[in-house]
C-alpha cells in the first residue's frame, strides 16, 4: 500500500478556472467544511491549520460560507455535514452562522463537529444544541505525561480534568465522541489501559482510537514524543479492543460506540464521495479528487473573484477506485457485494481477485448473507494498518501542498517555540 500510494496520490495541478462537476442524480453526498485555525499546534498533526488569529478567522469563516453557496449553485443537497479542523469551534457564534446557513442551503439533517476540551463549557455547548448531532472531542490521551509531551496539558490541563470536563457536557447533545490515539513511544501497556477506562467512565457514547500516524512534515515535530514502534501495535489495538468491549461494539476498524447505540461514522467511510469546502479540504467525485488550496492568502483570493479555490486533482482508474471503495467498506465492517457489482460491472471476486485471495487466505472475511462480506473479528487490525498507510498517503498530499505556500504562512504552521505569526 506505502509503494501503490506514492503514485496514485501524486496530483496535477488544476487549471484558475476548474469548477466541481454537477451531482449525479440519485447519487448521496456528504458536506465536508474545513476550519483551519488552532489555538496551539500538536506535533503529530498532518491536517491543514495556522495558528489562530481572530480577525483572519472572522474573515476565514465569510468565505467558507461564501463556497458554500458557491456549491449550492451547482445543485448539490446533502444528508450529513461534518466539520472539521483545526479547530472548528474556535468562534463559536461563526461556527453557528456557517451551520444554520448549510441547514438552509441543502437541507442538512445531521451535524458532526470536532472541538478540543477546553471548548466544553456551557456558553459553547448552549451554542451548538440543537445544531450539532455529534460532537467529538480531541483528547488523544488522559495520560499526564504524553499530554505534556504533546504540548496539550499546559492549554487543556490534566487527564482528571479532561475526564470531568467531558463527564459535565455529556447528555446534553445528541451524541458525544471520544477522539483518542494509541502507540504513542512512551505509552505503556498500563496507561493505554487506563486510556480506556477513562473513556468507558466519561459518560460519552462513542470513542474511536486511531493509530500514531505521522508524516514528512511533522517528523521535526514528532522527535518530542520518540520512535514509533509498529512491531506492538497489533497488540495495543487488541488490548483496547478486549477493554472497549466491556461497554462498547465495534463500529469500524477504530470507531467503538455503546452497547445499543447507533453512531454517526466518518464522512469519507459512510458515504462513496463528498465534497469539501474551506482552505485545505479534498472533494471526492466521479473518480477524482479535488484539492482546495492550503493557502488561507489564496483562498481568499479564489473566492473574492468568484472561482472555486481549487489548486490540483487526480482522476483515478478503474482499478484504484475499486480498491477505494473495498478498504472504505471493509473498514466498515461491510463490504455491499451487490452494490459493488453493480457500481463497477463486475463482481468483486473477479474485479478485485488479488485482494479478495488475501483477505479470504488470512481469514478476514466471512459471508454474511448472499449480498455481504464481513470483516472479521480475528483480522480487524488489517484494516488498521491499511487505514494507517491510507492516511499516510494523504497526508503526504498535504505536505506536498504545505510546501508550496508563501513563507509567511508556513511560519504559521511551525510546531515549535518559536512559531512567527505574520
Amino acid at each position: 500500500m506505502r509503494f501503490k500510494l506514492k503514485s496514485q496520490l501524486n496530483l496535477q495541478p488544476a487549471s484558475p478556472d476548474i469548477q466541481l462537476p454537477p451531482p449525479t442524480p440519485g447519487q448521496k453526498y456528504v458536506l465536508y467544511a474545513h476550519v483551519p485555525f488552532c489555538e496551539s499546534l500538536c506535533p503529530y498533526c498532518s491536517f491543514n491549520r495556522f495558528l489562530y488569529q481572530e480577525d483572519r478567522a472572522r474573515k476565514y469563516f465569510q468565505r467558507l460560507r461564501e463556497e458554500m453557496r458557491r456549491v449550492a449553485d451547482l445543485g448539490y443537497r446533502f444528508e450529513s455535514l461534518y466539520v472539521g479542523g483545526g479547530t472548528p469551534t474556535i468562534l463559536p457564534e461563526e461556527l453557528a452562522a456557517t451551520i444554520d446557513l448549510s441547514k438552509s442551503l441543502f437541507g442538512i439533517q445531521e451535524v458532526s463537529c470536532e472541538t478540543n476540551p477546553n471548548h466544553l463549557t456551557d456558553e459553547i455547548i448552549s451554542i451548538l444544541a440543537g445544531r450539532v448531532d455529534r460532537l467529538s472531542v480531541g483528547v488523544q490521551s488522559f495520560d499526564d505525561d504524553l499530554l505534556q509531551q504533546m504540548n496539550r496539558y499546559q492549554k487543556f490541563g490534566s487527564g482528571q480534568q479532561i475526564l470531568e470536563r467531558i463527564q459535565s457536557v455529556a447528555g446534553r447533545l445528541p451524541a458525544l465522541n471520544v477522539d483518542m490515539i494509541f502507540n504513542f513511544p512512551t505509552q505503556t501497556e498500563a496507561s493505554l489501559r487506563r486510556d480506556v477506562q477513562f473513556v468507558v467512565d466519561s459518560g460519552a457514547e462513542q470513542a474511536t482510537f486511531y493509530p500514531l500516524m505521522s508524516s514528512p512534515s511533522v517528523e521535526r515535530s514528532m522527535q518530542v514524543l520518540g520512535t514509533v514502534d509498529y512491531q506492538r501495535e497489533a497488540d495495543y489495538y487488541h488490548i483496547l479492543s478486549q477493554e472497549l468491549s466491556r461497554a462498547f461494539v465495534p463500529m469500524s476498524a477504530w470507531t467503538y460506540s455503546r452497547k445499543g447505540i447507533a453512531m454517526i461514522d466518518e464522512y469519507i467511510v459512510k458515504y462513496d464521495e463528498y465534497v469539501g469546502t474551506g482552505s485545505g479540504s479534498f472533494s471526492y467525485l466521479n473518480g477524482t479528487l479535488y484539492v482546495n488550496t492550503f493557502s488561507l492568502n489564496e483562498y481568499e483570493k479564489a473566492l473574492r473573484e468568484s472561482r472555486f479555490p481549487i489548486t490540483a486533482t487526480r482522476t483515478f482508474a478503474k482499478t484504484e477506485r475499486m480498491q477505494y471503495r473495498f478498504m472504505m467498506e471493509l473498514f466498515d465492517l461491510m463490504l455491499n457485494k451487490k452494490k459493488f457489482h453493480q457500481d463497477f460491472g463486475l463482481p468483486v471476486e473477479l474485479g478485485l481477485f488479488k485482494e479478495m485471495f488475501f483477505m479470504s487466505l488470512l481469514g478476514g472475511l466471512r459471508t454474511d448473507g448472499p449480498d455481504f462480506l464481513r470483516l472479521t473479528h480475528q483480522q480487524r487490525y488489517l484494516l488498521v494498518v491499511m487505514m494507517r498507510e491510507f492516511f499516510a498517503g494523504v497526508n503526504r498530499i498535504r505536505d506536498q501542498a504545505r510546501r508550496a505556500l508563501h513563507p509567511s504562512e508556513q511560519l504559521m504552521c511551525q510546531v515549535d517555540n518559536r512559531v512567527i505569526v505574520p
